[in-house]
């Protein structure tokens, strides 16, 4: 089950796109430095269809929906990422896991961020990081990190 603990609208997590980030609570990886600890823990309802269309209703004009984690019910992330392909809407995933899983579904993305936080690696941002944007071409993961840091 995955569990909605909050939500935002977002312009950077998500080049080019305006996009509902749906933060998901019950993160397994629990990173040192963390920006966001209290997803560790079992917050939110869960995220259902009825709540998903009601935020989609609500804020017509995003072009992205970012499932925020999700790691603890993989299953859930690929129904609810198709879910929201039906709804004519591009799917980001961020995931801490360090690669995906074998016969992963990479055709029901738009965008995956794979890799846990490193402190002293940093985020997106940083050209140091371990982390990963990936925008899916044609089936293929194409590598777009450098969308995120300073040129």
């Amino acid at each position: 089950m995955l569990r909605l603990a909050d939500y935002d609208i977002v312009f950077q997590e998500v080049p080019n796109e305006t996009t509902l980030a749906l933060n998901l609570s019950e993160c397994p990886h629990h990173c040192p430095g963390c920006h966001s600890p209290q997803l560790w823990t079992s917050l939110g309802d869960e995220l259902t269809l009825p709540i998903l269309d009601n935020l989609l209703a609500t804020y017509p004009y995003v072009t992205c929906v970012a499932l925020m984690g999700g790691d603890n019910d993989l299953e859930s992330v690929i129904k609810i990422a198709q879910t929201i392909r039906l709804r004519e809407k591009k799917v980001a995933w961020y995931t801490g896991l360090t690669t995906l899983p074998i016969d992963w579904p990479i055709d029901s993305f738009d965008f995956i961020k794979i890799g846990p936080f490193i402190e002293a690696l940093g985020g997106l941002k940083s050209p140091t990081t371990n982390q990963r944007f990936y925008q899916i071409v044609n089936g293929n993961l194409e590598d777009r990190t450098s969308l995120f840091q300073k040129k």
